[in-house]
């Protein structure tokens, strides 16, 4: 895994290209992260690197989480994140050290993650995009029913999975290979094209996309190998 930001959606608007063209895209707010931590291979059994992200209030700390923040030497932050990067790659990075925007350019793909928009209890309908009943004289009570849920009396009951009603939203969502349209590094601000997971003010991480699709035309062709016409049997081999 590489070092990523920590941020917090700030919503979305439109930018022109220089073509004229409008582009929907995502503003997140990735402004003051700073290390909180280095953990190494010796101290931790692993390497990686903690982030904080946004300040909280003194008395919203607990004794322990100051004591880590006042060990840092940076104020405590409203969002902790912890990024697995190779010890080769930590750097000059140390407690306290500041992570700009600029750890990404604009035409790179990045995976947003964040928590979805929480939408309570929902039918199948929302849900699931299941089709409703048909809406005609004599179908009662049964629009936006889901239909049978089970089996007769073998296996007798309802198998696990079985898609239907229940809580939707306020989930953990990653949206894949983004590409960030434009870089305010002055500001810290990213605007990531399209859309992205959770409320306006939601905490969310960008990180370095790990599954870029692969151009057009696919994978590259492998040259067939066409082995010379021989005998089989290598016992036959000698015997002419």
């Amino acid at each position: 895994m590489s070092l990523g930001l920590v941020g917090r959606k700030v919503g979305m608007m439109r930018i022109f290209t220089d073509d004229g063209d409008a582009v929907p895209v995502t503003v997140l707010d990735v402004s003051n992260n700073r290390v909180a931590q280095i953990k190494t291979v010796e101290s931790d059994g692993y390497s990686a690197v903690q982030v904080a992200f946004g300040d909280r209030r003194a008395s919203r700390v607990t004794k322990a989480e100051a004591g880590h923040f006042a060990k840092a030497g940076v104020q405590a932050g409203h969002e902790l994140r912890e990024f697995r990067v190779a010890a080769d790659k930590l750097g000059d990075l140390a407690p306290g050290a500041v992570i700009p925007a600029a750890l990404f350019a604009a035409g790179q793909k990045v995976d947003v993650a964040g928590t979805s928009i929480g939408k309570g209890f929902t039918g199948t309908i929302k849900r699931y995009n299941f089709a409703s009943g048909r809406a005609s004289h004599g179908n009662s009570r049964s629009h936006n029913v889901p239909g049978s849920i089970g089996m007769a009396q073998d296996p007798g009951r309802v198998f696990p999975g079985k898609r239907m009603s229940g809580h939707m939203g306020d989930d953990s969502k990653t949206i894949q290979n983004l590409v960030i349209a434009r870089v305010d590094a002055e500001r810290g601000l990213l605007m990531v094209r399209g859309a992205v997971p959770g409320a306006k003010g939601g905490a969310v991480v960008v990180t370095p996309a790990v599954k870029t699709p692969l151009a057009k035309g696919g994978l590259p062709r492998v040259p067939r190998v066409v082995q010379a016409a021989g005998p089989t049997n290598p016992a036959k081999a000698g015997k002419k």
